[in-house]
């Protein structure tokens, strides 16, 4: 169903540009009232800050693999984003995950060497240019309050990335993670829709972490975060009800065959 992102350019990122004033002195930000990142993107990296906000409107499940992330589920089949259309426009009042607010912006370094990370963009996302519109990008050589803003937010973002990894590192420890199935039965068709080629928690572990464990985590806000997840796989169903209404559900199960016995 979902796998993480490509490690040589993150989702949404076709090219990478470091910012600078000398090369980008008078260009400028643009706001944009659509996202046509979003059209056809089914699974969106989430924070374990933003569980409790996002398990409202989509399903958090994690990335398969060993290396899992957090992801909120926007359709459950490849290519399928229920709440944006073809031009980007967001059809419903959702909560946006912050890894599509921050974009086209990111963090990155700029040599494998250095351990210092540097405010990069996507050039080829039309919102940052040479523009005569938009929020101005420096100002006598210095970055404006638009880039300030947009250097905290990738700031913040990376900080809460280093938490969303501590947070799986400790369900890893307690082996909590298993493959997940999902099984949809719609009226009148005789096989359930199957989605597998993700992760969830294991309820029967959860049920057997220690006590003292358990408080530990429910003082640090961990556990909270493990139920927002757990409650909001209910939500499969409602996407999966989205995707049909849209007329873009998966193909119909074909029916089992079984062999006939000759006497």
């Amino acid at each position: 169903m979902a796998s993480a992102p490509q490690p040589n350019l993150p989702l949404f990122y076709k090219d990478l540009m470091p910012l600078n004033s000398r090369d980008h002195g008078t260009w400028r930000a643009r706001s944009m009232d659509s996202a046509p990142w979003l059209v056809g993107q089914h699974a969106i990296p989430l924070t374990v800050e933003e569980f409790p906000q996002a398990q409202r409107h989509f399903p958090i499940i994690f990335a398969s693999g060993e290396n899992p992330v957090p992801l909120a589920l926007m359709g459950l089949n490849e290519g399928v984003n229920v709440f944006v259309n073809e031009d980007g426009k967001i059809d419903t009042p959702i909560y946006l995950p912050a890894y599509v607010r921050r974009y086209p912006f990111l963090l990155a370094k700029l040599t494998p060497e250095t351990q210092e990370l540097s405010l990069c963009f996507d050039p080829s996302s039309d919102l940052v240019g040479d523009f005569s519109d938009g929020e101005q990008l420096f100002e006598d050589n210095q970055p404006s309050q638009s880039t300030q803003n947009a250097l905290n937010f990738c700031e913040s973002f990376e900080q809460a990335g280093q938490r969303t990894g501590a947070f799986i590192e400790e369900l890893q420890k307690h082996e909590l993670l298993m493959e997940g199935e999902v099984a949809i039965q719609q009226d009148g068709i005789e096989q359930p829709f199957v989605y597998r080629g993700f992760q969830m928690v294991n309820q029967e572990k959860l049920k057997e972490v220690r006590g003292d464990v358990l408080r530990g985590w429910n003082q640090s806000g961990l556990l909270p975060l493990i139920h927002a997840h757990l409650f909001s796989l209910d939500l499969m169903r409602e996407i999966f009800s989205r995707q049909q209404a849209l007329g873009k559900g998966p193909a119909i199960p074909a029916p089992q065959v079984t062999a006939a016995t000759v006497n």
